[in-house]
């Protein structure tokens, strides 16, 4: 049976289910993916939307600004760790709550950014912001349904996260630094024609249990120490802070350790021991991280490379990478549009090739072109990687544990938003 017949085999089903329970047909079909796309995609814009206008906002509150740089950790941190708590609470709860939370997290986030003249405040709306985008996100994902309308997701996201410091700079120039970080409110828009669909598409819901506390703390601890370690200076290593990094090493050991034991107590609770066991979803999770912290390294190593290697002034690079980015996002569609026609090994093997070719031509390659090609193919792997790969790991699962699938997975992609700029920073920007 195809996907799309699987698709619409499962909206007949819920369809009828809930005209039973209701007495009232719900709205038919599949949500439209362009409606899952506006509410999901936005957040990438906004998260990239400070990178060339942290001096403007750090001279607005009144800070350094190495110490303004924190309002875009926060917002990774956020999202890291709330797109799995957001997707536990869909599991548990269904989808309508999430997207009312999530909205409710976004907008009043936004207004905190937008009026706040203190750093600590407009830290915390930006956390919120980050939160309700994941949960937008998870619902999203949740949604897709399918690799080639999770395809166009996973390109949006590559495409707006490519133009989001570029519309941040220009919205900042023409009105406040404020309003570029409030792209995000665009994702609003989607929420009335989602929750329309929301009784016919959404997936189901575990039975109601005992909330997993514990498992959800000790997921957000794991995932803030691996958030937050690799950016540890690497000059601390052999100096009195080198004791601060091994605290923090061996503070994520234990959590790692204590996650590992409550999964076996407790093996339906917030991180379901199906996961950890399956194979399909440990390599799904494990290749996107690696394709994800290899763009991420990419992203930010190119540029300096284009100028020493191939003597690029600074506006060349960052024109010839935004249009390698949109460029890599947008064929990334074609590989998970043919994802069911291709299979799952040769999916990998195209995605493991591409990465591995990527990360080649950045250590070997001296003309500007050819690192301009590094950074399409590092970007055309990663958002393939989530477009395809989440759909496989959501697979390995039940269909109740689908949400958790994808908040995990989302997780891992995540986590290379952390690793891949301090790898950079480690072997290229290090020296600048």
């Amino acid at each position: 049976m195809t996907t799309t017949a699987v698709t619409a085999t499962a909206a007949t089903t819920a369809t009828s289910a809930t005209t039973a329970a209701t007495g009232r047909a719900p709205t038919p079909g599949p949500v439209p993916v362009l409606w899952l796309a506006l509410l999901a995609t936005p957040v990438a814009a906004a998260a990239n939307a400070p990178v060339l206008i942290l001096p403007d906002m750090a001279a607005s509150l009144g800070v350094p600004t190495e110490t303004a740089a924190r309002l875009v950790a926060a917002f990774a941190w956020a999202m890291a760790v709330s797109v799995p708590l957001m997707a536990g609470l869909m599991r548990r709860r269904g989808l309508t709550p999430v997207l009312r939370l999530s909205g409710a997290l976004l907008l009043g986030g936004t207004l905190l950014v937008a009026a706040s003249p203190w750093l600590p405040a407009a830290l915390l709306g930006r956390a919120a912001q980050a939160a309700g985008g994941a949960g937008l996100v998870a619902a999203a994902m949740s949604l897709a349904g399918s690799a080639r309308r999770m395809g166009v997701i996973s390109a949006g996201f590559g495409m707006l996260g490519a133009a989001g410091p570029l519309l941040g700079a220009q919205l900042s120039h023409a009105v406040s630094w404020r309003l570029s970080l409030s792209v995000s409110l665009l994702s609003l828009l989607a929420l009335p024609a989602v929750g329309r669909h929301a009784a016919v598409t959404a997936p189901p819901t575990a039975p109601r249990s005992r909330f997993d506390a514990r498992g959800a703390a000790l997921l957000t601890v794991l995932a803030t120490a691996l958030v937050l370690l690799p950016h540890a200076p690497a000059a601390a290593l052999g100096s009195a802070s080198a004791a601060v990094v091994a605290v923090a090493v061996a503070a994520l050991a234990v959590a790692a350790a204590l996650l590992a034991l409550h999964v076996r107590r407790r093996p339906d609770g917030f991180v379901p021991a199906a996961l950890v066991r399956s194979p399909l979803f440990l390599g799904s999770a494990l290749l996107a991280l690696a394709l994800s912290t290899s763009y991420f390294t990419l992203l930010f190593a190119v540029p300096r490379l284009l100028a020493d290697r191939a003597g690029w002034d600074v506006t060349a690079a960052g024109a010839g990478q935004l249009v390698a980015l949109l460029t890599g996002s947008a064929l990334s569609w074609l590989l998970a549009a043919a994802s069911a026609r291709l299979g799952r090994t040769a999916v990998r093997a195209v995605l493991v090739t591409l990465g591995a070719l990527a990360a080649l031509l950045a250590v070997f390659a001296s003309w500007g072109p050819l690192l301009l090609v590094a950074t399409l193919g590092g970007v055309f792997g990663a958002t393939g990687a989530n477009a395809v790969l989440s759909m496989q790991a959501a697979s390995s699962v039940p269909a109740p544990q689908r949400p958790t699938a994808i908040g995990l997975f989302s997780l891992c992609y995540q986590l290379g938003g952390a690793f891949g700029p301090a790898i950079a920073t480690a072997l290229v920007l290090g020296g600048a």
